[in-house]
């Protein structure tokens, strides 16, 4: 057996294990953008109200209504 001539590739299942962690990768990095971006609003709102001015709409309306960031509390 000529070693020179044996080909070794990560096949398949490394093919599918990389997938898996882009996949991953793809869904944590979105999820962080959007606590991050929520954490900016609420920063935002709190400024306003520390100057005085009115609350404005924003996208984390479902903390202004009493849910938490997590979701409504069932409980």
């Amino acid at each position: 057996m000529n070693p020179e001539s044996v080909d070794v590739t990560a096949g398949l299942g490394g093919f599918l294990a990389f997938f898996l962690l882009a996949v991953a990768l793809y869904f944590l990095m979105r999820n962080m953008n959007v606590r991050l971006r929520k954490m900016a609003y609420r920063e935002e709102r709190e400024a306003r109200a520390a100057a005085g001015q009115p609350a404005q709409d924003s996208p984390d309306s479902a903390v202004d209504k009493g849910d938490s960031p997590e979701g409504p509390d069932l409980g």
